[in-house]
């Protein structure tokens, strides 16, 4: 038998469990988002939403997918997967590449610069969090407090260095790629201390990329500040 011309298939339970969040944390922020599904050598599926934050977000799992290159609509797949079976080829649903904009970054080409407590990078986000509350709009936080670097990172042995912004930040807590100790989800009131103190979260940089890599997932933010929100 044939294989449909547009599918995807996921190789087991945990695999399509961390898809369906992934999937499900991306229409908290937005109700409207489509995903982007890019297949990888190494038999991984590379799942990509723009959050609102204007960064991209990632997660991979294992899979395979027809064709190479998918955009579709995120929340026809969450559904499409709940009720699928490990193995069950998945229909995409309509192909929506005309929704996204711009290329993703490459897979490798990444150097690492330092590690920073992922404590620390849910401090920061917590302490934005409240700003946004105390000085944004019904539109939400203000765009200076999004765009202000709140980390500075570089590498020991050289100059190359990077600047993270307030943007990334609510992006990787927002979702969720930082867990406790025991995985569960940080929420705004969890005690700090249930996270590992030795838990890291990755800075690593390209030419074009700064990538912050947590335990659940990872969120690249462009060196050159481009809006990625489709218009």
């Amino acid at each position: 038998m044939s294989e449909p011309e547009r599918h995807i298939t996921l190789a087991g339970v945990a695999d399509r469990a961390d898809a369906v969040a992934f999937l499900g944390r991306a229409l908290r922020l937005d109700d409207a988002a489509v995903v982007r599904l890019a297949a990888r050598s190494d038999g991984l599926i590379g799942l990509w939403v723009t959050t609102g934050f204007d960064v991209l977000a990632a997660r991979s799992v294992f899979g395979r997918q027809r064709p190479g290159d998918i955009v579709c609509d995120a929340a026809s797949l969450r559904t499409s997967l709940l009720a699928a079976s490990p193995g069950d080829q998945v229909d995409p649903g309509f192909a929506m590449e005309s929704a996204w904009r711009g290329a993703l970054p490459a897979t490798g080409g990444f150097t690492q610069l330092d590690d920073v407590p992922a404590r620390t990078v849910v401090e920061l986000s917590r302490g934005g969090a409240h700003l946004a509350r105390n000085e944004g709009s019904a539109h939400g936080p203000a765009t200076g407090l999004l765009d202000q670097d709140v980390l500075e990172v570089s590498a020991a042995d050289s100059e190359r260095r990077a600047s993270v912004s307030m943007r990334s930040l609510f992006a990787l807590t927002a979702m969720g790629f930082i867990r406790d100790a025991q995985g569960g989800e940080v929420t705004e009131t969890s005690p700090i201390d249930l996270i590992d103190a030795a838990e890291p979260v990755r800075i690593r940089l390209s030419g074009a990329w700064i990538r912050i890599d947590a335990r659940f997932g990872s969120v690249f933010q462009r060196r050159e500040r481009l809006s990625m929100t489709p218009r």
